[in-house]
């Protein structure tokens, strides 16, 4: 039972969506203030991947798969251009029995992947195991590997070419930058290869 001491203290619904979106907001501000131009140089990467003939896998775990698949039906579908489809690959994490668990991404980088493909992980909380195989497997297949996660990293670091670190702990409000950025990723995609594709060498790397 709530003590009337503790309901009195209690914010009420407004001020609870008050503070969450002011939060929200200054996360957004801080995230792009840092982290924009490592977004611009993963997005041209891989559409420079994706010219090539590459393909972009992606996955993630917990509230990062719903990034991953978000991103996949933006790819695959279209975003805001009418634009062919383009070559993703979602993997799901329950898909790969009898190696499920740790080896659940692993396990189908290396019977799909190849030199030249891309990994794309969303990682909200702790990056789970089975992130950090993925990540791993990539590499040894000589894909191009870009992370996004929270506060805490967990080692994708040391893993991944690009790594965008949303500094909060909160995954809720991390998955927003995640979501956010996703979309980012997509418009930029679209631009490289359909509005510009001069963008696309190497000396334009930072256009």
């Amino acid at each position: 039972m709530i003590s009337l001491h503790a309901a009195r203290d209690m914010m009420t619904p407004l001020e609870l969506m008050e503070r969450h979106l002011e939060e929200g907001a200054r996360l957004r501000r801080l995230f792009w203030g840092e982290a924009a131009p490592l977004v611009r140089q993963a997005a041209h990467s891989m559409a420079v991947g994706l010219a090539a003939g590459g393909r972009l896998f992606l996955c993630g775990n917990d509230g990062g798969l719903l990034a991953a698949r978000q991103m996949f039906s933006l790819l695959t579908g279209r975003f805001q251009l009418d634009r062919p489809a383009l070559p993703a690959v979602l993997l799901p994490e329950d898909s790969a029995p009898p190696y499920g668990g740790q080896d659940a991404f692993a396990r189908q980088i290396e019977a799909l992947g190849a030199a030249g493909d891309m990994l794309l992980l969303f990682s909200p909380s702790d990056p789970c195991p089975a992130l950090l195989a993925a990540a791993e497997a990539a590499r040894r297949r000589e894909m191009a590997v870009t992370a996004f996660s929270g506060e805490r990293e967990g080692g994708l670091s040391a893993h991944s070419d690009i790594l965008l670190r949303v500094p909060h702990a909160l995954p809720a409000l991390v998955q927003e930058i995640h979501m956010a950025a996703g979309h980012l990723v997509c418009r930029l995609i679209d631009y490289y290869l359909f509005e510009n594709p001069a963008a696309l060498r190497p000396a334009a790397a930072t256009a």
